[in-house]
């Protein structure tokens, strides 16, 4: 029973954000990217805090902390929120969603770089079959057909703007963040550096968006915009982030962190139930890949060496 409760939280911030880059989507069209990005990671934030003040854990950050904790701030709270606001505002939910749930691969290679996590032939494997899982879930299919050399060639002509570079720097700055809140918690609650990092990381987001002529100042949304926006906020936010770094504090990064190879798979899925879309059969192969993927990461040291006992994942981890 606790493996499974552990399992099901480590998959929850990955639902969350699935769910809340389908909610955000049209809210940068209407509000701009940088105030999105703000009403996102503020409320969080503060929701965040009050939870450590309610839980009565420590809400200071250490001294000895606040340089990495600023690094950390800069890197996974203002520049991955703009970058993903900026990519959303441009490519939806097509190849730039691929491109920053390829994040995985990053953050296996900084924490085997990092941290000496071990990532056998297995793992690597498990890697590779995600990330092509992903790229037949959030690929156009008429890119995928012409992989297939089933389609026109012209199709590839304009496969990369610059929505999908946003996409490509939110993958990266998210990977970093993830290595980077080992180092900005060292004597700090992670719980309360994700809140402060958060609300702290907001601000340049204001001040962007003050100085954009280009968006208004508020936008004019109605009662169910706003719900839309209080989901990502809280729940896509402060939830989200909040199980998902103290997880990341705390297990192997490259196991936990393949997760994410799920966060389309619960988009899609959100956009069934919603609109009532169907998965074409690319996209179907493309959810047994992702799962075979976790299966093959998360256990990759029982598969390499079977005869092994993984103590780790009785007691409801992951394992090396």
């Amino acid at each position: 029973m606790f493996l499974i409760r552990n399992w099901l939280l480590m998959v929850l911030p990955f639902a969350l954000w699935g769910t809340a880059m389908a909610a955000m989507a049209p809210l940068v069209i209407s509000g701009g990217p940088f105030l999105v990005a703000f009403l996102r990671l503020l409320p969080a934030g503060m929701a965040v805090l009050l939870a450590v003040l309610f839980l009565g854990r420590s809400w200071i950050i250490a001294r000895a902390d606040w340089g990495w904790f600023l690094v950390f701030t800069l890197v996974d709270a203002t520049l991955f929120q703009s970058f993903l606001a900026r990519g959303l505002a441009e490519t939806g939910a097509g190849l730039g969603s691929v491109l920053i749930d390829s994040q995985p691969l990053i953050v296996a290679l900084l924490a085997r770089s990092l941290f000496g996590e071990a990532i056998n032939p297995i793992g690597w494997i498990g890697l590779t079959i995600g990330l092509v899982g992903i790229v037949f879930l959030g690929a156009p299919p008429e890119i995928l057909s012409q992989w297939f050399l089933l389609g026109e060639s012209s199709v590839l002509e304009n496969l990369w703007n610059i929505g999908e570079l946003w996409m490509l720097g939110a993958a990266l700055s998210m990977a970093l963040g993830t290595v980077l809140i080992r180092f900005a918690c060292k004597e700090s609650d992670p719980v309360a550096v994700t809140g402060w990092h958060m609300v702290l990381g907001s601000l340049p987001l204001l001040i962007s968006h003050l100085l954009d002529n280009s968006s208004p100042l508020l936008p004019e949304w109605n009662l169910l915009e706003w719900g839309l926006m209080s989901y990502a906020s809280l729940f896509g936010g402060a939830l989200a982030y909040g199980l998902f770094f103290w997880f990341a504090n705390r297990e192997e990064l490259t196991s936990f962190t393949t997760l994410a190879f799920l966060t389309p798979v619960f988009a899609l899925a959100t956009g069934g139930f919603w609109l009532g879309e169907r998965l074409d059969s690319f996209q179907w192969l493309g959810v047994f890949l992702v799962l075979v993927s976790v299966v093959l990461v998360s256990q990759r040291r029982r598969f390499w060496e079977p005869s092994s006992f993984d103590s780790d994942f009785l007691n409801g981890g992951f394992g090396e």
